[in-house]
């Protein structure tokens, strides 16, 4: 694992199944079994839950996610995690369901922007963790597939009928989890799911310039957007007003906003200081 030499190394993990890396503000996560397609096993899902839970840290400002070889990654693996599942008993089960949830839920709830950056397949499981990032970059070559209903099982997975209908309208996230169908990177596209599609060798950079931008802005502000795309998506539009009303009097409190200013007035580049907390 390779991080920053001012950061000490006890304020992030030491994962045994992916890379880690911190530098700049940014931490990237880059999933390392390329023969496998970065398939998950039960080890992978525990690590980067706890990955994502503690990059809770000030010294991480933005985050990239993808994966090793041809894939980003292609969901659980077949013989890791699927074959033992059928050992197991009802209450087994909803243990590994609740825990995989737990992977999604935390890098949806950790406060700084996550890009995923799709340099190959991402089905499954892999599809879900595309989903719950904030911003999606996606190779020309990619493929997505929310395949649970091809092994009989509810395409309402991982909390993919939560997500999806929020990014591509819930017409197009009922096709996708009925039917479990691939779609290549530019009907995903099409769809809304993903932001950008460029040529495989331009995904990273191109997510690692989005984190860089992400990182030299105001972190803390980014994460009150962050917390407001989330939490007014049940609000009425009123009080979704009230609560930008207050989210932005908060900012305005923040040195960030006087450092813009004064940045605008010495005609220079801001130098944002604030944490994302």
């Amino acid at each position: 694992m390779n991080t920053e030499a001012e950061l000490p190394q006890d304020l992030l993990p030491r994962p045994d199944t992916f890379e880690l890396s911190l530098k700049d503000g940014v931490a990237e996560i880059t999933l390392n079994r390329p023969d496998r397609l970065n398939a998950l096993t039960f080890e992978v899902y525990r690590e980067l839950a706890d990955t994502f839970r503690a990059l809770e840290i000030p010294q991480v400002r933005a985050i990239v996610i993808t994966g090793k070889g041809r894939g980003f990654c292609s969901g659980g693996d077949v013989e890791g995690i699927i074959a033992e599942l059928f050992a197991r008993d009802a209450a087994g089960l909803l243990d590994f369901t609740r825990v995989t949830g737990k992977l999604i839920h935390n890098i949806a709830a950790v406060r700084r922007p996550v890009i995923a950056a799709i340099n190959g397949v991402a089905v499954g499981a892999g599809a879900v963790i595309a989903a719950a990032c904030d911003l999606r970059i996606a190779s020309e070559k990619a493929r997505f597939g929310y395949i649970f209903p091809k092994v009989g099982l509810s395409g309402a997975d991982m909390g993919a009928s939560y997500l999806l209908p929020r990014i591509v309208g819930r017409g197009h996230a009922a096709e996708l989890l009925f039917f479990g169908d691939i779609v290549d990177a530019a009907e995903a596209h099409r769809m809304g799911l993903v932001n950008r599609v460029v040529p495989t060798q331009d995904v990273l950079p191109l997510a690692r310039e989005w984190a860089k931008r992400l990182s030299d802005g105001p972190a803390f502000a980014h994460a009150m957007t962050k917390q407001m795309i989330t939490s007014e998506d049940g609000m009425s539009l009123a009080e979704a007003i009230e609560a930008e009303a207050q989210a932005q009097a908060i900012c305005m409190a923040h040195p960030d906003f006087r450092e813009a200013y004064d940045a605008i007035k010495a005609k220079r580049p801001p130098r944002f200081r604030g944490a994302p907390d």
